[in-house]
């Protein structure tokens, strides 16, 4: 075989095709895939920052990815694409599990999908970054979206994702919230039972998405 590589090589040098590049070696990821989910209004990216941060410690773009998708639908019908979206991740990358980052409306399609679809089985690690896994007061100003009915603390939705274990599975959970966030109101919305929450000092709620230092954090987490 090492023969064979050998020759392929010579061959590709040349006529100029480039460096081969053995399976198995080079190319081999070495964390987990992850899996960014934005929050109202967003898009996939949102997460340009953040992936910059996870880069430059050490993860490739290959184990980086970002599901978009329509943020006025039903985060159950959001939820349902990201179940589809992580198996493509699976299959893509060959991993067995996903770390999964979301913010804002992101929780509740995290939630949803780990509580309600058996995400559980695919997802290593969350990291909830000012997730409204609550809900929040401030959804009553876009009520005309289903999402954001979702969203309205004591919904039928919030209450679905928080009864019983809000920590369900084998997958470690973990947030980051701010009593300056302005949006997740109250801010105390994001932490979950069972995960290891983190108060941060004072970061607003888009702000957590540039914010090096919790983003370094958040990268550490996921790499440990």
């Amino acid at each position: 075989m090492r023969r064979i590589w050998a020759i392929l090589l010579t061959v590709a040098a040349a006529v100029g095709l480039g460096t081969f590049v053995m399976p198995g070696t080079a190319n081999a990821a070495t964390h987990t895939p992850v899996v960014f989910v934005h929050g109202y209004t967003g898009s996939a990216s949102n997460w340009d920052y953040a992936e910059s941060v996870f880069v430059a410690g050490g993860y490739s773009r290959g184990e980086l990815f970002a599901y978009e998708y329509n943020w006025a639908q039903s985060n159950k019908t959001s939820a349902a694409g990201l179940a589809s979206y992580v198996r493509q991740v699976l299959t893509r990358t060959g991993a067995t599990k996903v770390d999964i980052v979301n913010h804002s409306m992101g929780g509740l399609v995290t939630q949803w999908y780990l509580t309600q679809l058996g995400g559980t089985s695919s997802v290593r690690r969350v990291a909830s970054v000012a997730g409204a896994n609550h809900g929040t007061t401030y959804a009553s100003a876009c009520v005309i979206y289903t999402s954001c009915v979702e969203m309205l603390p004591g919904s039928a939705f919030v209450r679905t994702i928080s009864s019983g274990d809000e920590t369900p599975g084998s997958t470690v959970y973990a947030t980051w919230y701010s009593p300056c966030d302005g949006i997740i109101i109250p801010y105390t919305s994001t932490p979950l039972s069972g995960a290891n929450n983190h108060l941060v000092a004072c970061t607003t709620h888009i702000g957590f998405l540039s914010d090096t230092g919790t983003l370094g954090q958040i990268r550490s987490y996921l790499a440990g």
